[in-house]
């Protein structure tokens, strides 16, 4: 017993011991457990991509004995947007009715719109310069089949007292309210026909807007735009211009579309508070038959949003797709491709093309945006 007693005194002695040195220990850090749980619960992720769109040869692709078919699609991109809390794309194209069709002015049948939905997607932009193309059957259309598929949109308006009632558009997760705007530049010259309604660029109308969104208590306001000029990698004057006036009457972060190429990510600083608020100006296209040099893909963008109830920090990085077309892969219909695919499993005439992408949309974020990461999936 004594011996047991003895070697008893011993143990504590020893675990004491290592316990007053792992107090005194200056690199031994303890991190509270709430801290994390606030870091990998509460983080919300919400992804963006541009453009989504249908020409004549995407229809004469899809089109089978019953229907269309879109399956081929995001095939390749569909594990990555399923991973975000909030998926959103710029629909720029009416889901109309028959006869269907391609540019100039556009109508898609609701396959396409399924194929979003079935991808993952669980927010539709509908605010952009084709939305009228199909006047009032387009627009009744469209908005009935997205709410047929329980897809969040936001844009056009069946009247202005839906448009009144419904933006912005909030969505509530994780114990956080995040308000969305959306808006357009003009819709080709074609007159809104009564009593819809689309959210157009006025900067009275979008001040009135982020006042409601923080009135509500929103924890972050992202405004989706469209504007700026197509096929010019590099935002203009007047983006640049109300970018920084939408940030100063409280935007957090700007995601843009039209221009069909990837534009910069810019990332800004609040003076105040070390806020950051990031700006994409064009995320490009994420699916067309557009084969000018730079409208052949288009990018993806991660925005992590992360914080209080007073302020959210936010982290963003970017990746890369590429859009095949049957006359380049040999395949029946188009497929997305992250530029990260495999090599070997395209042939060389499709990974040629991927590569002169890649290496253009690298050279315009290299150049103008090195501090935003780019990550492959």
């Amino acid at each position: 017993m004594r011996k047991a007693s003895l070697y008893l005194s011993l143990f504590f002695i020893f675990f004491s011991s290592c316990q007053l040195k792992k107090q005194n220990n200056p690199t031994s850090t303890v991190i509270p457990a709430d801290s994390i749980i606030t870091h990998i619960n509460d983080t919300i992720t919400l992804l963006f991509v541009g453009d989504v769109m249908q020409h004549k040869a995407q229809l004469e692709a899809a089109q089978t004995k019953k229907g269309f078919d879109y399956s081929s699609y995001y095939q390749y991109v569909k594990k990555e947007i399923q991973s975000s809390d909030i998926s959103t794309c710029n629909l720029e194209t009416p889901i109309g009715a028959p006869p269907y069709a391609g540019y100039p002015m556009f109508s898609a049948p609701s396959e396409f719109a399924q194929e979003i939905k079935s991808t993952g997607f669980n927010l539709i932009l509908t605010a952009n310069n084709h939305c009228v193309d199909r006047h009032a059957k387009g627009l009744r259309r469209t908005i009935e089949v997205l709410d047929s598929l329980d897809l969040k949109h936001l844009g056009t308006y069946i009247n202005k007292d839906e448009q009144e009632k419904n933006h912005p558009y909030y969505i509530s997760i994780k114990n956080k309210k995040i308000a969305f705007l959306n808006y357009t530049y003009g819709t080709n010259g074609i007159g809104i026909p009564n009593p819809f309604a689309v959210n157009l660029i006025d900067t009275i109308q979008i001040k009135q807007d982020l006042e409601k969104a923080k009135i509500n208590q929103s924890n972050a306001i992202i405004v989706c735009i469209h504007w700026g000029e197509e096929y010019i990698t590099s935002p203009n004057k007047q983006q640049k211009k109300l970018a920084n006036w939408m940030i100063k009457n409280g935007a957090d972060h700007i995601i843009g579309a039209h221009p069909h190429v990837i534009q910069p990510i810019k990332i800004y600083k609040d003076s105040v508070n070390q806020k950051q608020h990031i700006v994409a100006y064009s995320l490009g296209n994420f699916i067309s038959n557009m084969s000018q040099i730079d409208t052949d893909g288009g990018m993806i963008l991660k925005l992590k949003l992360f914080g209080n109830q007073k302020q959210m920090d936010s982290e963003v990085s970017y990746s890369l797709v590429w859009t095949g077309r049957p006359s380049i892969t040999g395949e029946k219909n188009y497929i997305l491709f992250p530029i990260s695919h495999e090599k070997d499993s395209l042939n060389s005439f499709s990974y040629n093309k991927l590569s002169i992408f890649k290496q253009r949309a690298q050279k315009v974020m290299q150049a103008n945006s090195p501090q935003v990461k780019y990550y492959d999936f």
